[in-house]
């Protein structure tokens, strides 16, 4: 059974509100990742730093970038499922694998899903 209007729209709210709080995150990373260079080019860098803390600020610098790859991989998600809502409002919804119902539940839970429960977990099972 296709979405109704009023769930459509339900759920593209909140694939629009799940995209501005990845796009703020993703700024958020590019504003610290400016400041860290930024920190870089000042006087305190002709100070020598511990190897721990050269370390640490390494570590640091790779869970950041962890983070922004991992939360640039959940927009390209959301926005995939903004076009597939777009596109087509009476298929947004449908499985992509065995052509079921997704569930108004599952989307909500989970905006940009593109499997039913039973499809997503025989995929998990195979894996």
């Amino acid at each position: 059974m296709a979405l109704n209007k009023k769930q459509l729209a339900h759920i593209e709210k909140r694939l629009m509100d799940e995209r501005e709080r990845a796009l703020k995150a993703l700024g958020l990373f590019d504003a610290m990742a400016k400041a860290d260079r930024e920190s870089g080019d000042s006087d305190l860098s002709a100070y020598t730093d511990h190897m721990a803390d050269q370390g640490t600020e390494a570590q640091e610098r790779e869970k950041a970038a962890v983070f922004a790859t991992k939360e640039g991989r959940y927009l390209y998600r959301l926005e995939g499922a903004l076009r597939r809502m777009y596109d087509d409002p009476k298929t947004f919804g449908t499985c992509h694998t065995c052509g079921g119902d997704v569930g108004f539940e599952r989307l909500d839970a989970l905006p940009h899903a593109r499997y039913c429960i039973d499809c997503k977990r025989k995929e998990e099972e195979a894996a």
